[in-house]
């Protein structure tokens, strides 16, 4: 999972951008190539999200991320991988690694439409 904060990213050149970018493709290039790729999804900004509470039976939305924090999550990859040492590996070539954070957690239950 990718961590970003609003702040370091805005602080980025545009060429430091496009390097993260460019990162991403490479990254891409290397689990795809692999057979470790199994998917991947880029998250819109907190401010685009609605939180949803229910309580005493009530749902409420409200605007916005559920928790004040500077850092959110903004993308994560799902790869097949024999250890979390290969885990852990993969993600330090991740390029947010390199502003922000990314963390290695296992898929523990997995679920689709074919429930």
């Amino acid at each position: 999972m990718m961590y970003m904060n609003p702040e370091t990213w805005e602080s980025l050149s545009e060429d430091d951008r496009n390097a993260v970018f460019q990162g991403h493709d490479d990254f891409l290039k290397v689990i795809v190539e692999s057979g470790e790729m199994v998917g991947t999804k880029a998250l819109a900004d907190p401010s685009e999200s609605t939180t949803v509470r229910v309580r005493g039976g009530v749902p409420a939305t409200t605007d916005g991320p559920y928790i004040e924090a500077k850092e959110f999550l903004c993308g994560y990859y799902v790869v097949d991988v024999a250890s979390r040492e290969r885990a852990t590996e993969l993600a330090a070539l991740i390029p947010d690694a390199r502003h922000t954070a990314v963390e290695v957690r296992e898929v523990v239950h997995e679920a689709g439409p074919e429930l």
